[in-house]
């Protein structure tokens, strides 16, 4: 089933009082290193999936590609995109990224920022990927660490103070649903190992290029503090891969 959480009222409502939905990319810790993993876009050809506000869209257009299509399906997010993102060359295009198909491989890059745990079918997702991106094309993604996904409580082990003692991880072999609380609401996500994601991205076709586990900036751990527990555990799994060029005849 695909899930749509974000046209409830109540749960987008949440949403839009986090950080990164009000500063944009700066107020996402792991921007500092999603960034570096983005090839140059200058005259490029951009698909977001799951791009919800639109941010990474813009971001895409501010370094000079040629056209970014951002697609969600949510339309709250993409009403909220649209109001941000003033941009004729920007396309917004309502449907599950599940349902995606772009002949004739249009896209120089693909981006999706923190989505895939959402998603039932990674590999088939990886392939679609594939299908649309031009020989040598980019694809560059984030999504919740499987350290952080492996226990429905997602949640740290705390003290009668209430202070951090650990992060637990269990269960951690066993893929599939997880069901959890997110911005006070029930939501499902889909746990998968790193060897998973990585075997996924191979088999279809890709070569990756680098895999980074998240971690603050020196900036962000001096503007917010308490980020320094984000330097316990990883949060955040990031992967570039390549489509490798069409052999020679």
């Amino acid at each position: 089933m695909k899930q749509n959480k974000y046209d409830d009222a109540h749960f987008f409502a949440a949403y839009e009082k986090m950080p990164r939905s009000v500063q944009g990319l700066e107020g996402a810790g792991e921007w500092h290193m999603l960034k570096a993993l983005i090839p140059e876009l200058r005259n490029k050809h951009v698909l977001d999936l799951g791009c919800g506000y639109g941010w990474h869209c813009r971001y895409a257009r501010e370094q000079g590609a040629s056209s970014v299509i951002g697609v969600d399906i949510s339309a709250k997010m993409l009403q909220k995109a649209r109001e941000l993102n003033d941009d004729t060359s920007i396309s917004y295009i309502q449907m599950p990224i599940e349902d995606i198909h772009f002949p004739d491989s249009p896209f120089d890059v693909v981006i999706s920022s923190l989505v895939f745990h959402y998603i039932q079918s990674f590999d088939t997702i990886c392939k679609k990927v594939y299908d649309c991106l031009k020989p040598g094309g980019t694809f560059v993604f984030s999504v919740e660490h499987p350290i952080f996904t492996a226990r429905s409580e997602q949640d740290w082990v705390v003290d009668d103070q209430g202070n951090r003692l650990h992060w637990p991880v269990d269960n951690y072999q066993v893929e599939g649903i997880r069901e959890t609380t997110f911005l006070a609401a029930d939501v499902v996500k889909y746990h998968r190992t790193i060897s998973t994601y990585m075997n996924d991205v191979i088999r279809s076709g890709f070569r990756i290029q680098t895999v980074q586990e998240s971690e603050p900036s020196d900036e962000m751990l001096k503007l917010v503090p308490e980020m320094k527990d984000e330097l316990r555990r990883p949060m955040f799994l990031m992967i570039s891969a390549q489509k490798e060029m069409t052999p020679a005849n």
